[in-house]
């Protein structure tokens, strides 16, 4: 269990990292990442710089609160050297006490390593890594843009495995063009030959401004995608990786504290070009709902690391949430997880009235979208399928409108 905020009724709190350089651009990436090319110089050391003063100007906001987890995403992590982590490590340290377990992920991917370079950031104190694998298919990895083939990605998890890494993730897609239910069944048992203690396994989807959006790949038709996930979600459970989130499984004890931290609606602040934050605050009364504040940095590397000399500081821009969207954003997180939240989170995230819910409850679980359990709000297996249905009638609900 992630540990409550200490006393305070506040949350607990984690820390994303974001960098924002990769390779190359894949087809299909919607998120802040910026191809370099292979041998890029990249400003390891203005950017380390520019990540302290960052986490320094929103230390306010954390008042000295314990950090549960940190993730370093991209882009592609691992193309900065273990060296540049320690140093960042070392500084976070100094700046906010660490959990004694805390879970610290790197993502990497499997064409960017060299020798050797696992052993680093194991010694760095990076406890967890998540590979992006993709596919282990030669010809689907070139379709989808990657930098790496399928025996670069065993060699990477033999590497990880000789540096000490017993907490794995491996990022697998599915639905991919032309694929079959054969083909999406062999990657599976590709990546369980390997034994990750962590798998997350989702489906394709096109996201505007991207080249796939704009040039959309022929992936497979609806009825081989539902096979696709009903086949593949039984051969994972028997596997022993049991899922907790609509696109994560995992086996005991090996479930991502991070995003669990995200769908269970903790905070987190977040440092890096492009990266989000979310931080909540008491009330003065303390009987109303936490005051929740969304803060985003600047997204450009370069734009970002110009802050570091501009009065305005790093945040782009921020956003209270109001207290009517904060419903529809408790819920939007805590029905991804398979085993809901208890229903008292209601009450205790939204300063809504459990009751308030009764209209929307009764609605879904009618429509077969909700498990039929009073003390829980928890997606049924066609719930967490049809999820924005799901989401809808909370919103109307918010609105109003669900009588």
């Amino acid at each position: 269990m992630i540990p409550a905020g200490r006393d305070s009724g506040l949350p607990p709190l984690a820390l994303y990292v974001h960098v924002p350089w990769c390779v190359r651009k894949c087809p299909y990436c919607d998120f802040n990442s910026h191809g370099v090319g292979r041998g890029a110089d990249l400003p390891e050391r203005e950017y380390l710089a520019a990540l302290i003063e960052d986490l320094d100007a929103d230390l306010p906001l954390a008042a000295g609160r314990e950090l549960v987890s940190v993730f370093i995403g991209g882009g592609t992590p691992s193309l900065m050297s273990a060296a540049f982590y320690a140093a960042l490590f070392e500084a976070l340290a100094r700046r906010l006490p660490l959990a004694s377990d805390i879970e610290i992920t790197l993502e990497a991917n499997p064409g960017t390593l060299e020798r050797g370079r696992f052993a680093g950031y194991r010694r760095a104190g990076i406890n967890r890594l998540s590979l992006g694998v993709q596919s282990f298919q030669d010809a689907q990895l070139q379709a989808l843009g990657r930098i790496h083939s399928g025996d670069d990605a065993r060699s990477a998890v033999d590497e990880a495995r000789r540096a000490g890494f017993d907490n794995l993730n491996l990022d697998l897609m599915h639905g991919l063009p032309g694929q079959t239910p054969t083909l999406a069944l062999a990657d599976l048992e590709q990546a369980l030959s390997l034994a990750p203690e962590h798998l997350s396994w989702y489906q394709l989807t096109l996201e505007p401004n991207t080249e796939f959006y704009s040039r959309p790949p022929r992936l497979p038709q609806e009825e081989v995608l539902w096979d696709i996930q009903d086949l593949g979600h039984a051969r994972l459970e028997e596997a022993g990786l049991r899922r907790y989130e609509i696109s994560a499984y995992a086996r005991r004890g090996h479930r991502s504290r991070h995003n669990l931290n995200y769908w269970r609606f903790g905070d987190y602040l977040g440092i890096g070009a492009g990266a989000h934050g979310k931080l909540s605050r008491s009330s003065e009364s303390g009987s109303e709902p936490l005051h929740i504040e969304r803060r985003w940095k600047a997204r450009q590397p370069t734009s970002y690391l110009q802050r570091r000399r501009d009065p305005r500081g790093f945040v782009a821009g921020r956003v209270m949430v109001e207290e009517a969207e904060l419903p529809l954003e408790f819920a939007m997180n805590a029905l991804r997880l398979v085993e809901g939240v208890p229903l008292s989170d209601w009450h205790a995230h939204t300063g809504r009235p459990e009751a308030a819910l009764l209209g929307c409850l009764t609605q879904a679980r009618k429509k077969g979208l909700l498990m039929e359990d009073a003390q829980r709000l928890q997606a049924s297996p066609q719930g967490l399928l049809f999820l924005n249905e799901l989401l809808n009638l909370i919103a109307a609900n918010r609105a109003g409108t669900n009588h």
